[in-house]
């Protein structure tokens, strides 16, 4: 059974078994009520009666005073301990019930008697008649009204719940298409999805804040996420197959060289052997930015805290002197703090020293300052620069602005797209100026405190 059914069977079934439940407990309440009623009715007038036939005394025969108090559809009876008494006075419409064997009560009682399948209320009242004996006056009075009435009130219970059955499974049906819409669009949009290959998402009512929407934001969101990674993978194996290839065509051909003529040339053998260890050492450090470019920012592990901005551009202007014996002067106008991942900022400031050392000569410049709510870093180089028109461009993976930037000097061009990358990870933004043959300068800004959602 497919769910729209069961949901529309549970609630149409779960509504009318409240729906029959409610009017049964109505009916019940009512009857209830109404008899009770009757029967204190039927009390009141039973003592009444005794009080005046115990009054009127042995200046009236009992047979009299019976006739003169008898109900108008019931009986009266004056009854003795021993079952003795007076004949039962009965209205004309009920000598049915004068055939009821007369029973003595020495305690009061009140209840409802069948008698020829009609309903009546008994009293019985203990009175001490006037020769000091204990006497029953004991009242049977028709219920046949309030039968009728509760009578009507059941066919008037039945005709309503079954009026009020056809919008409550009109309401079941519509609940049910309600709660499934969203699911069902889910369904044809992944079909969609697998049989175009392309995504696609939820046209959503952003108005209504329910569960339903909140459900379909959160597969929004999770094909979002598929496509991102999906196009992740496309660029990680066209990356992966353009750039790869000449490094390996490299390494196979002075394999091959070395295979047939190494032996007999030695010098052969050194230029292969560096050409070989200078690929190999550049496949892996490809890999390694493209593995990293194919990573979702989710996956990065990310650790924002406060950092101490001014100790780590100096650590790491220590440490790019001591690998590559060039000069990184850090200006800064006491202690700067910012916001971010340690790591990943270190890492996006080695990419933009890297791109200083490569492009120029002369000593390269970090300066920290606070700006309002952001903290600035400021890469300065005073290298070739680059043409205005190029900037646009230059963040954009593999782009190489000209042959200037080779891949001798200049990589793969990966550098500036996994800076912009990180950049996205961590919250930072990065700005570049630059002209041509003074110098470039880059810009990265972050978050002066923890923000909130971050």
């Amino acid at each position: 059974m497919k769910l729209r059914s069961k949901i529309y069977l549970y609630s149409s079934v779960l509504f009318a078994v409240l729906l029959v439940i409610m009017n049964l407990f109505i009916y019940l309440m009512f009857s209830r009520l109404s008899t009770d009623s009757q029967l204190e009715q039927a009390a009141a007038e039973t003592a009444r009666v005794a009080a005046d036939m115990r009054r009127a005394g042995s200046g009236v025969a009992a047979p009299e005073l019976l006739r003169a108090y008898v109900p108008i559809e019931g009986m009266l009876r004056l009854l003795a301990p021993d079952g003795s008494g007076p004949a039962p006075v009965t209205s004309a419409s009920e000598q049915e019930i004068s055939r009821l064997k007369p029973v003595y009560h020495p305690e009061k009682q009140t209840g409802i008697i069948q008698a020829g399948g009609r309903s009546y209320a008994f009293v019985s009242a203990p009175v001490i008649w006037t020769d000091g004996n204990v006497m029953n006056v004991q009242m049977t009075k028709s219920l046949e009204s309030t039968m009728s009435t509760l009578r009507v009130l059941r066919i008037v219970l039945a005709g309503a719940t079954l009026v009020a059955l056809l919008p409550l499974l009109l309401s079941s049906r519509l609940l049910s298409g309600l709660i499934m819409r969203p699911i069902v669009q889910m369904t044809v949009t992944m079909r969609e999805i697998k049989n175009s290959g392309k995504f696609r998402r939820l046209a959503l009512k952003e108005t209504s804040g329910d569960e339903l929407v909140e459900m379909g934001r959160t597969f929004n969101e999770m094909i979002a996420l598929l496509e991102s990674n999906h196009v992740k993978q496309e660029k990680f194996v066209s990356d992966a197959s353009h750039e790869l290839r000449t490094p390996l065509t490299v390494i196979e051909s002075y394999a091959s060289l070395l295979k047939r003529r190494g032996l007999d040339h030695p010098e052969l053998f050194n230029e292969s052997v560096e050409a070989i260890h200078s690929e190999a050492v550049r496949m892996k450090e490809l890999t390694e930015q493209l593995l990293l470019l194919a990573k979702h920012h989710e996956h990065w592990d990310l650790e924002m805290k406060m950092i101490d901005l001014e100790e780590l551009a100096r650590a790491s202007a220590r440490v790019f002197h001591n690998a590559y014996g060039r000069e990184v002067t850090v200006q800064s106008k006491g202690p700067v703090e910012g916001y971010s991942d340690e790591a990943k900022l270190r890492q996006l400031l080695f990419i933009f020293l890297d791109n200083a050392r490569k492009y120029s000569d002369e000593a390269i410049t970090v300066s920290l300052e606070a700006s309002g709510q952001e903290r600035v870093i400021v890469i300065t180089d005073r290298g070739i620069g680059i043409p205005p028109e190029e900037l646009p461009k230059i963040f954009d993976r593999f782009y190489r602005v000209d042959e200037a930037r080779s891949r001798e000097g200049g990589g793969a061009g990966l550098g500036l797209s996994l800076a912009a990358e990180i950049a996205g990870a961590i919250g930072a933004k990065l700005s570049m100026n630059s002209a041509i043959g003074l110098g470039t300068s880059v810009m990265i800004r972050i978050a002066a405190e923890s923000r909130g959602g971050q």
